[in-house]
């Protein structure tokens, strides 16, 4: 097990990732964690006592990754951008499993499913892990109904994302 302390961090300007909060993980660390591995692959462990499974480790391009800290991890951490945390890693390799709900509703639109299946493993794990996070059903049917339409319409996640944004700024909310 990888274990170390840092900073959290928080982009400024840096494309797609603006704003994100992240840890850095140096290329000694990512190659001590896993070997040789240049792509993104999940993590479990602790930072400080709050227990972390199915994180993804991003690569940067020059060996090393970031880990990035969405609010529900943030908050379980209870820490932001300028803090220290202590980091407990170990590779992550029990298998994701995708929403049964989501799956069964995506069924019944076959442009959805094609597009849904040209999706990357990770954007796939993406809308499922959305879906699951509701934390009602009604909320819950909502997100399967707008996944499988985005999807329907030929929409990654992102491009879901982005698109119900401008929908909420378009409606003044």
């Amino acid at each position: 097990m990888l274990q170390f302390k840092t900073i959290i961090q928080k982009f400024d300007k840096q494309g797609e990732k603006t704003g994100w909060t992240y840890i850095a993980i140096s290329r000694e660390q990512a190659t001590a964690l896993n070997p040789n591995v240049k792509t993104s692959f999940r993590v479990k462990g602790t930072l400080d006592q709050y227990a972390i499974e199915k994180l993804a480790l991003l690569p940067m391009g020059d060996g090393s990754f970031i880990m990035p800290l969405n609010a529900a991890t943030r908050k379980g951490i209870r820490k932001a951008k300028g803090a220290e945390v202590f980091v407990r890693l170990k590779i992550d390799s029990d298998p994701i499993q995708l929403d049964a709900d989501f799956l069964e509703c995506l069924q019944d639109e076959p442009l959805a499913v094609k597009m849904f299946e040209s999706l990357p493993k990770g954007h796939r794990n993406y809308f499922s892990h959305w879906i699951e996070s509701a934390k009602t059903t009604s909320t819950k049917a909502k997100r399967i109904a707008m996944a499988v339409d985005a999807l329907a319409r030929g929409m990654g996640f992102p491009q879901m994302m982005r698109a119900r944004k401008q929908q909420k700024e378009d409606l003044g909310f």
